[in-house]
């Protein structure tokens, strides 16, 4: 680990948009730098929309599990921080 990412690896964020699911698709929609893609430890930074992209389930199911429709999980890779935070600003400003 310390050979491949002497400066620490990358992250994962989970969180909800305020209101509904089609607020959260509206949000990754507007991300320019973030690919929608349910990869693990990529390189680049990825969106993943949980609901879309787990086993198929029943919704009762899927809220139980925690995977509630408006729920977005952002993985911060390598691109460079100025440019993921400005993605993320403007993905915000258009849902608000």
């Amino acid at each position: 680990y310390k050979k491949h990412f002497p400066n620490g690896g990358g992250y994962i964020f989970t969180f909800d948009i305020k209101r509904d699911a089609q607020k959260a698709k509206d949000f990754i929609e507007n991300l320019v730098l973030f690919s929608l893609l349910a990869n693990v430890a990529d390189v680049k930074s990825l969106v993943i929309y949980p609901v879309t992209t787990t086993i198929p389930m029943y919704k009762d199911e899927l809220l139980d599990q925690g995977i509630r429709p408006n729920i977005i999980r952002l993985s911060i890779r390598c691109e460079n921080i100025d440019g993921i935070i400005q993605d993320l600003d403007k993905a915000f400003e258009a849902v608000t």
